[in-house]
């Protein structure tokens, strides 16, 4: 990377900095709200089983993962301006949220090849990638196996599995949860979701209060689904080891993603840091910090998000 090209990408990180700390005012409180009527919701066919997807609009396609804690719903948010103008598609991962509960294929670059798959049932070619937390696993599985298909990427919050920081992270008390799995751990669990998650929302967050009781309970019920956590754990987190092994095998192979990537990290969870992660894997990078936000920055703090999120989308 040359001097001037890190010399501008650090001034629009401090720039970008600045301008979202101003806007961080009043905490605005999470609430799950209905998508707009534009979008309709189906059960998809993917590899030993379905996912629920949510598509609306029309235009070029945005392409939306979220991560553990959340559904498809956390994006209601970022749907609602994009889908005046864009095809929107927003899946629950694997055995997450509404989509079914298979024992196995949670591999992230398997979980990769399932959205192409269903990209392809809906004859959409392109995508902007909008991911946050393992969303950001599958996300980074998919621009690496297909990049043809990625125009650009934004990553929230979390690091890559194999890469970059990931195995400084594992030594994290606050990622104790990655090994937290088996038979045991779901009896412990069972009937108790809505105290699992709370741990999450109120330990990973700025303020906890910006995730309301509406919220908490919505996901609660969610993840007390039949096999939901049991997929969240012994599915997606057990994976972790394998997708680290995948992912250094990938980046072996291609080696730095070559599309836009705009990596945004809350100002009390990854910060700029998010941007210096995402640089090991992709060579076009830009940054951005949310003001008073932990890790959940699409129920902490929407408004500054979208208001990066859309602009970097258009190409403003």
């Amino acid at each position: 990377m040359s001097r001037s090209f890190r010399q501008l990408s650090t001034g629009f990180l401090r720039a970008i900095t600045i301008v979202l700390t101003l806007m961080a005012g009043k905490t605005a409180m999470a609430e799950i709200k209905p998508f707009p009527s534009s979008f309709r919701a189906q059960q998809m066919s993917v590899t030993g089983g379905s996912q629920y997807v949510r598509i609306g609009g029309q235009g070029p396609a945005v392409l939306l993962l979220h991560g553990f804690g959340d559904t498809g719903d956390m994006w209601q948010p970022l749907a609602e301006p994009l889908v005046k103008d864009h095809t929107v598609i927003i899946p629950d991962l694997r055995g997450m949220g509404l989509s079914s509960h298979p024992e196995g294929g949670y591999e992230k670059v398997a979980q990769a090849r399932d959205l192409t798959a269903i990209l392809d049932q809906l004859k959409i070619k392109e995508v902007v990638l909008v991911t946050h937390d393992i969303g950001n696993m599958v996300g980074y599985a998919l621009a690496a196996q297909y990049p043809d298909r990625i125009i650009k990427w934004v990553a929230m919050d979390a690091p890559l599995p194999g890469l970059g920081t990931w195995y400084a992270q594992l030594t994290n008390p606050q990622l104790w949860h990655f090994n937290f799995r088996g038979p045991d751990v779901e009896r412990l669990v069972a009937g108790r979701e809505r105290i699992l998650l709370d741990r999450f929302y109120n330990d990973l967050s700025a303020n906890p209060a910006a995730i309301d009781e509406q919220t908490r309970d919505h996901y609660a019920a969610l993840y007390a689904r039949t096999g939901a956590i049991h997929d969240a754990f012994s599915g997606q987190f057990a994976a972790f080891t394998k997708d680290g092994e995948d992912n250094k095998a990938l980046f072996a192979k291609t080696g730095k993603l070559s599309m836009p990537v705009l990596a945004i990290g809350g100002d009390h969870s990854f910060g700029a840091s998010m941007s210096s992660e995402l640089a090991d894997v992709a060579s076009n990078v830009n940054g951005a910090v949310i003001a008073n936000s932990g890790h959940w920055i699409m129920e902490e703090q929407p408004q500054q998000a979208i208001g990066i999120i859309v602009p970097f989308i258009d190409g403003k």
